[in-house]
């Protein structure tokens, strides 16, 4: 089993609980007849690769957060995503102020890639743009950001004022 979970922390960057699950599901598909249950041995030795410096969850989290944000997902997307990887609490909050400094970039290259707001071609109807802000808001975004955005005309820029003026989550209330 340490060999299985050596070959994957070459290959991959992980967490701890995706290479614990790894494991299990590699012992369960070849019949687990080691000492223990396949799970405590599967964690034990996710505690100890990371140990040994081969798995760290906060680096994991930061790349994973900085690419997703590049990809113009939210804060929201990127939550879910970190815990989808079961990555640990702490860790999550470590990143999550990076994530809202740079929720406005995230916003944009969201609304340029999908042609919403400024990056229209061409004004649109009412009905395409509450598409428009449903599509932002199950991107991660907060419901001002996107309703901000998509009701900006073709080419208009987004005064970053108005912008910071809005709380990391949407408004004024706590996350």
């Amino acid at each position: 089993m340490e060999r299985l979970a050596l070959r994957y922390v070459e290959r991959f960057a992980t967490t701890r609980g995706k290479l614990a699950d790894y494991l299990v599901r590699k012992a369960r598909e070849r019949g687990w007849a080691g000492e223990g249950d396949a799970r405590t041995v599967a964690e034990d030795l996710a505690e100890k690769m990371a140990g040994l410096g081969y798995v760290d969850d906060r680096a994991y989290a930061t790349a994973k957060a900085a690419a997703l944000t590049r990809r113009g997902l939210g804060a929201g997307r990127v939550t879910m995503a970190l815990r989808q990887a079961r990555v640990g609490a702490e860790d999550v909050a470590a990143v999550q102020p990076a994530v809202a400094r740079d929720r406005l970039d995230s916003a944009l290259a969201f609304a340029r890639r999908r042609r919403i707001g400024p990056f229209a071609p061409a004004p649109v109807e009412k009905a395409q743009r509450e598409k428009h802000i449903g599509a932002m808001v199950r991107a991660g975004h907060s419901f001002v950001l996107a309703r901000l955005i998509a009701f900006a005309d073709p080419g208009q820029t987004i005064d970053v004022d108005t912008a910071s003026a809005i709380g990391p989550c949407g408004d004024d209330e706590p996350c």
